[in-house]
């Protein structure tokens, strides 16, 4: 059995002994939500009951054998990747950093040996071994994920140790992973950040090893860490002066985490205990935790929470019929929203394009001649007719963003009263945009622009003045995904995704997490129009036969026929 082989059935017989164990405690099985830590928070162990179970060292084995054994075992993290750390020297063992960053490839058959030596070569002394990746990805030291597609290779040297055994002794720190076994080694987190107005969490997403003390890893990230340097502008950090302490935080039975704090915040206020425990607990939803306890030399603090808008809600499905726009019912009917039915309906051109403000209080309405209009009750303005405009997109602050096609660098945002002004720093290397949404904590905004022929998915963190107005797009933005083909659609999926539609070569809905790996699923034919939702089951489609999908499965149902525009919500 080779050591890949022993990798593949090992996990699988603790999987299913796992799942096993959690069927005979469990009457069912949640079908929705995110990912989050499998094991129960409680004891602080080392490691997990179970995980990948990697194979040492082959006998005998030359040193291409070695190198692709030592990097199946780098499946398995337990004891602080124990078993890869076989596939060294001594000296390398305790040298070599294996937190310090993954290389994600296509696939473990995929991969090349290049050996300068044969596996019969009994007079060689070292050997270098090069092996030749389909790189997707890459995860950094402090678990910021960044999709990098392209062939990478990397270089081992070995060196034929006393009793025959060749081992490495020279190598980069960090591991390579396969991107189906990456998401099965390491876990999601996202570590929470307020926005300048402390009034909403902004995700930055990261991904750590799998161990039964995540929250330890979790809260050092968050305390001890940064935002991620594109985020960082438009978010707030995390107090500079406190500081962990100790060497973990501890989660009881009862899955209340203590997280031991430095003496500096005996000197914080109420308000900034509140806001660090509001963030901790926010943060730590994926790692079980429910409530958070901050401690100074074991004495509890009084910290309250402090309480954060979310933006993220269900708005229902926004369309305009042939008669009025509102919102579908179960029914199939079109129910009204106060203030904007009656007053979309005196609009005589034809419309195409409508997102609501997550209050319902006012619409940004583009006409299918390119202008744009702030739609209140009683009220329709106009603030953008410039040439060629993609469809606008509202902030939570009731700011309406446009931006020509041809000119990405021109985006302009402006109150329902028309009062424009221009956000600096957009998009400085697009030659094209053709998609713009923000983001419902206002910190974010995504886009599809155009760049040297190439069509790129990016994100940009929102900088703001005292007044909550855009000045500018923080630099360097991320850019999440290279697309292919024309883009119909672009929305909001939670707090941490985006959905892309595309139509050519075929129709295709692409989940893209900011900071993680995407989803690809099939859309409906002829979908022409995308609206996101809180979650991916949530989002809707529209088709050339005016109908309305919703995503059941694997398939698209009807939910709602005869739709002229599909309205979108703010954020979404």
């Amino acid at each position: 059995m080779s050591s890949r082989t022993g990798i593949r059935l090992l996990s699988a017989i603790a999987t299913a002994l796992a799942t096993a164990l959690l069927l005979a405690g469990c009457t069912g099985l949640p079908t929705t939500g995110p990912p989050n830590a499998g094991l129960a928070v409680g004891e602080e162990i080392e490691e997990p009951p179970f995980s990948f179970i990697a194979e040492g060292p082959e006998p005998g084995a030359g040193p291409a054998r070695i190198v692709e054994g030592f990097l199946d075992a780098s499946m398995s993290p337990a004891d602080s990747w124990g078993i890869a750390r076989k596939f060294l020297t001594d000296d390398f063992q305790s040298a070599w950093k294996p937190d310090a960053g993954v290389t994600i490839d296509r696939s473990v058959e995929n991969r090349d040996y290049d050996s300068t030596v044969e596996p019969d070569d009994e007079d060689a002394t070292s050997a270098e071994v090069s092996v030749s990746l389909a790189q997707v990805a890459s995860v950094d030291g402090t678990g910021a994920y960044t999709a990098d597609t392209g062939t990478a290779t990397a270089t081992y040297r070995l060196v034929r140790e006393e009793g025959g055994e060749w081992r490495i002794s020279e190598a980069l720190d960090g591991i390579t992973l396969d991107i189906d076994t990456f998401g099965q080694v390491y876990e999601k987190f996202s570590l929470q950040y307020f926005d300048p107005t402390w009034s909403h969490l902004v995700p930055d997403v990261r991904w750590f090893p799998r161990r039964a003390a995540m929250a330890t890893t979790v809260v050092r990230a968050l305390i001890s860490g940064k935002p991620s340097e594109w985020l960082a502008p438009a978010v707030r950090p995390f107090s500079s002066d406190v500081e962990m302490v100790g060497d973990a935080v501890t989660v009881d039975t009862s899955q209340v985490a203590s997280v031991p704090l430095n003496r500096a915040a005996l000197s914080a206020s109420p308000t900034d205990l509140a806001r660090m425990r509001t963030q901790l607990e926010a943060s730590l939803e994926g790692a079980g935790v429910t409530e958070v306890r901050l401690l100074v030399d074991g004495v509890p603090l009084d910290a309250g929470r402090i309480t954060v808008e979310d933006p993220i809600i269900d708005p229902g499905v926004l369309v305009l019929g042939d008669e009025m726009f509102g919102i579908a019912t179960s029914g199939g009917e079109i129910a009204p929203v106060s203030g904007l039915t009656a007053q979309i309906a005196k609009i005589a051109d034809p419309i195409a394009a409508v997102d609501v403000s997550a209050d319902a209080q006012l619409a940004a309405v583009q006409l299918r001649d390119g202008r744009v209009f702030a739609v209140s009750e009683g009220h329709t303005n106009q603030v953008d007719g410039r040439g060629g405009l993609g469809a606008p997109s509202l902030d939570p602050f009731g700011l309406i963003w446009t931006a020509p096609a041809s000119n990405p660098a021109a985006v302009q945002v402006s109150t329902a009263q028309a009062d424009p002004s221009t956000v600096s720093d957009a998009w400085p290397s697009a030659d094209a945009i053709s998609q713009l949404r923000v983001s419902a904590d206002g910190a974010r905004v995504a886009a599809v622009v155009t760049s040297g022929g190439e069509r790129r998915l990016v994100v940009a963190s929102v900088i703001r003045d005292e007044e909550q107005r855009p000045i500018s797009l923080g630099t360097p933005y991320y850019e999440v995904a290279q697309l292919s083909g024309a883009v119909q659609g672009l929305s909001w999926v939670g707090a941490d995704a985006v959905a892309v539609l595309s139509a050519t070569p075929d129709p295709t809905l692409t989940t893209h997490m900011i900071g993680g790996p995407s989803a690809v699923s099939s859309a409906p034919a002829g979908a022409t129009a995308l609206a996101g939702a809180k979650t991916v089951t949530g989002v809707r489609v529209l088709s050339t036969d005016q109908s309305v999908y919703a995503q059941r499965g694997s398939f698209w149902q009807e939910a709602i026929s005869d739709v002229r525009v599909l309205g979108t919500r703010a954020g979404y």
